[in-house]
């Protein structure tokens, strides 16, 4: 698997040095029983929030404990370089700026949910949480974006809900409320699809799937109920399905731009079987991150116009 460094080099002219590189990456991780295909990126656009005031200083989910040292000049570094990395695969990233005394607002993607240009806004379950949902939707609302909907029930944006094609996938069980789903269908005009999860180290659902390209996605069936499981087998049967020692270091916590996927370096299983597949997989260090229960989707809000 790739690491941000070796892909920062890559934006560099090519060379047969670095293509021979890039050739090696895949040949360790090829399986023969799958044929690799051509992928292309997407350019997407993204918003972030730098870690300025993070810290863990509450336990809202299994990865938090507040008597675990944070390292906050650690954490921005990690966090920069997966901003960076976006850049040099040219995306857009835009910033939302930290507020003081909210630790986790770092993690962008649990801020809203945005399809089409409409933005879903969130609406968070633990009252440690609360004030970023405001936050969030003022920032759209500053930047221009025309349709903003304050939610009614709770719902914590693309944590709990991923863009799949032309529906929605949308988890219950730990955060986001079921009548949350209606009200996602009722605003966007798509399909939602939903999910249990029953697992609390995967308390949302980007930490137990990841959207790779379309209608294509990798996903840790351990975290669904029996029931999920089933539906996500009927409507994705060439699926990649993640070992639970990948899920463990929350490497279904990913983002794909369509070929290229960022996840955490220690998903070695993972990456292989996405290089198999023509994915081209890229490692980032986002441990400290960890230490919250998020990763690089965590991180990463799109937003789709």
């Amino acid at each position: 698997m790739a690491t941000v460094a070796a892909q920062q080099a890559r934006t560099a002219e090519p060379t047969a040095e670095t293509t021979a590189e890039r050739a090696a990456v895949h040949a360790v991780h090829a399986v023969p029983e799958v044929h690799a295909v051509q992928r292309s990126a997407t350019p997407r656009r993204y918003l972030m929030c730098r870690p300025t005031h993070f810290a863990v200083t509450y336990a809202i989910n299994p990865w938090m404990n507040p008597a675990v040292p944070v390292d906050t000049a650690l954490a921005v570094r990690q966090w920069e370089q997966l901003r960076e990395l976006y850049l040099s695969l040219g995306h857009q990233v835009d910033l939302i700026d930290p507020v003081p005394g909210l630790p986790d607002m770092v993690y962008a993607a649990n801020g809203a949910t945005v399809v089409d240009g409409r933005v879903l806004g969130a609406r968070f379950h633990h009252p440690e949480r609360a004030a970023e949902g405001s936050a969030y939707l003022d920032w759209f609302r500053a930047a221009g974006f025309a349709d903003v909907h304050d939610p009614q029930h709770v719902n914590e944006g693309e944590g709990d809900f991923l863009v799949v094609g032309g529906w929605i996938l949308a988890a219950q069980g730990f955060r986001t409320r079921p009548e949350a789903h209606a009200e996602a269908q009722d605003y966007f005009g798509r399909p939602v699809v939903g999910l249990r999860l029953v697992d609390p180290d995967y308390y949302h659902l980007d930490t137990a799937l990841a959207v790779l390209d379309g209608d294509q996605v990798m996903y840790y069936p351990g975290a669904f109920s029996p029931g999920s499981q089933a539906v996500l087998a009927r409507l994705f049967p060439d699926a990649l399905q993640a070992t639970a020692e990948d899920a463990a270091v929350l490497g279904l916590n990913a983002v794909s731009d369509g070929r290229h996927v960022i996840l955490s370096q220690a998903a070695t299983g993972l990456a292989a079987q996405l290089a198999a597949r023509g994915f081209e997989p890229l490692g980032v260090d986002l441990s400290e991150l960890l230490k919250g229960g998020g990763s690089a989707k965590c991180c990463t809000l799109e937003l789709r116009s």
